[in-house]
């Protein structure tokens, strides 16, 4: 059984406003949750489903340059706490939370997906709900003309 990315929400983020991503992340992001809807992944990809969801999808080009695409590097805050994190989204054979390289998958990287600069979500994570605001890109690969990634 796959999962369908026109599924109602399992976990609703406190925002159902519209994410933007590209075609291209949006695609290999279906096939994602489709290769993840069995097993112990299966909750994960239901997650990122619900974000694919509520997408607007655009063109590698058409993409703001202030919107969290994959292998984006970005800063983002827990706003209970203040504390700042600086990481870059990945595809899970390529997650290492020590080096910052934080999956799509993680709660955290399916609620930055589709973030602009200045917008805030609310989301699960292992020490409750808390609420992450985006604070800075980085590196976004679209911005940079690197459609490749």
């Amino acid at each position: 059984m796959s999962l369908s990315v026109r599924s109602q929400p399992t976990q609703t983020p406190v925002t159902m406003n519209p994410i933007t991503i590209t075609s291209q992340d949006y695609d290999r992001l279906v096939e994602l949750v489709d290769s993840h809807s069995q097993g112990r992944s299966a909750e994960l990809a239901a997650n990122l489903d619900d974000e694919l969801a509520r997408a607007r999808v655009v063109d590698q080009s058409g993409i703001p340059p202030d919107i969290v695409t994959m292998n984006s590097r970005c800063v983002f805050r827990f706003t209970d706490t203040g504390e700042e994190r600086e990481v870059t989204l990945v595809y899970p054979p390529h997650a290492d939370v020590a080096s910052g390289r934080i999956s799509v998958l993680a709660p955290v990287g399916a609620a930055l997906l589709g973030l602009g600069v200045g917008q805030s979500i609310r989301w699960p994570t292992p020490e409750g709900e808390r609420t992450i605001e985006l604070v800075a890109i980085r590196y976004q690969p679209e911005a940079a003309g690197d459609y490749h990634l």
